[in-house]
């Protein structure tokens, strides 16, 4: 009954957590803010979690540990070379649309904590883009893309999925629109980075 209740508790407050640091980012949450929303006193919080820090990290890799499998079975998936773009790029922004923060918690964690990032890597599900160099290759071997190193491809893809949410403040100011117009602009992305890379990719 115990082991239950201390799950219970841990569950409600990495929800808690998330709900903070979706809306205040990491610098802007405070520890007693997490508490209240848990329905907890800050001493149990510390109790599970000793710093902020901690508990960003938790709620980081709870969220991770489910995009992960996701995009690693996208990409180790038996689907034609275009489609995985496709479903890659559609399953990557509608979760970073839905755990906006992961994208600056991974800038700021490569920066300031590198050893964490590493342990992420080493972890079994994280993706894996072997399959995925192969069917590059091959595709080029064919003449259905235009020569390419995988390295590249992948990399042009995580980078025109992820800026967005980087740089959202900045884009906002540039284009010019509401908040909700940029959503809506983050879910028609959905669609036009996977189109815009396999126009450039294909012969």
């Amino acid at each position: 009954m115990q082991k239950q209740l201390d799950s219970t508790t841990e569950n409600n407050i990495l929800a808690a957590a998330k709900h903070i640091f979706q809306h205040k980012g990491m610098i802007g949450a405070r520890m007693q803010e997490i508490a209240d929303e848990a329905g907890i006193n800050k001493a149990l919080l510390h109790y599970y979690y000793r710093s902020k820090q901690l508990l960003f990290e938790a709620v980081f890799k709870s969220a991770f540990s489910m995009l992960s499998p996701q995009l690693n079975e996208v990409l180790n998936a038996d689907t034609s070379l275009f489609d995985k773009i496709r479903n890659f790029t559609n399953n990557y922004i509608s979760f970073v649309i839905k755990h906006p923060y992961l994208p600056n918690f991974i800038i700021q964690e490569l920066n300031r904590n590198p050893e964490f990032i590493k342990n992420l890597v080493s972890e079994k599900k994280f993706p894996n883009i072997e399959k995925f160099r192969t069917q590059i290759n091959d595709k080029v071997a064919e003449g259905v893309i235009r020569p390419i190193k995988a390295e590249q491809l992948f990399i042009n893809i995580i980078a025109l999925n992820i800026f967005p949410f980087i740089a959202e403040p900045l884009l906002k100011g540039f284009v010019n629109i509401s908040d909700d117009a940029y959503q809506q602009l983050l879910q028609e992305r959905k669609i036009e980075v996977a189109d815009f890379i396999i126009n450039a990719i294909k012969i």
